[in-house]
């Protein structure tokens, strides 16, 4: 299959075995320095301990991190892996998230991981849900089973990159639902690709322990780097 597909680098297409080439490495900002304590999008003043929009709200999230802020190259990359087929970049991203946090899920103790929904429509139009692939990947490296059969987008919305803060506030009321057979677990862990400002990853987390969970965590591949 290396012969007929070789995997390549998600961020220049270039041939490369070992995911990201290291001309590729070179140009990725990883999540680092001073960051927020909640969601991890970093910070510019050392003295603070959360970020605007974490200040701001009633969060139902306990904590989250990301792998890369998303800045050029990142962009690109995820947006191939989202809407261009690109499935085979989720193996990479995941590899790269369990090299950086595989510790930090296990001080979570996560007992199931569940996957951001599509609406059926968008995930029929698509093909795919890149943070089911995501979610797939990571269970596989950790052990820790993938629900699919818990979350759900109920309500179609509009793309969150075409809306400001508010309207990705009033945008994702109502749109997710916890199926009624679920038994909740302690702690779960919901995987997605793009963290911004936090509205998608609320809305689902808040049903979510609403339904029973005491903590929900995120991963994501890139966060915004706006504080």
């Amino acid at each position: 299959m290396n012969l007929l597909y070789p995997p390549v680098c998600p961020f220049c297409g270039e041939i490369s075995q070992n995911g990201i080439c290291p001309a590729c490495r070179k140009k990725i900002v990883p999540v680092g320095g001073v960051c927020c304590m909640h969601c991890g999008k970093p910070l510019e003043d050392e003295t603070e301990e959360y970020c605007s929009d974490c200040r701001k709200r009633k969060s139902y999230i306990t904590q989250g991190k990301a792998l890369w802020l998303h800045r050029d190259p990142v962009p690109a990359a995820v947006y191939r892996f989202k809407y261009k087929n690109r499935r085979s970049y989720g193996k990479v991203f995941a590899r790269e998230m369990m090299e950086q946090y595989e510790k930090q899920i296990g001080r979570w103790r996560v007992r199931e991981i569940i996957p951001v929904p599509l609406h059926r429509s968008k995930r029929r139009e698509r093909g795919y849900n890149q943070a089911e692939i995501l979610a797939e990947e990571i269970g596989a490296l950790t052990g820790i089973p993938v629900r699919k059969d818990v979350l759900f987008r109920i309500r179609k919305t509009v793309p969150q990159k075409k809306l400001d803060t508010e309207g990705r506030k009033k945008n994702l009321q109502g749109a997710f639902a916890v199926s009624g057979k679920w038994r909740p677990v302690k702690n779960v862990l919901l995987v997605d690709d793009i963290y911004t400002t936090g509205s998608t990853v609320e809305h689902a987390a808040k049903v979510l322990r609403k339904a029973g969970a005491e903590n929900v965590y995120f991963l994501t591949i890139s966060i915004g780097q706006g504080i």
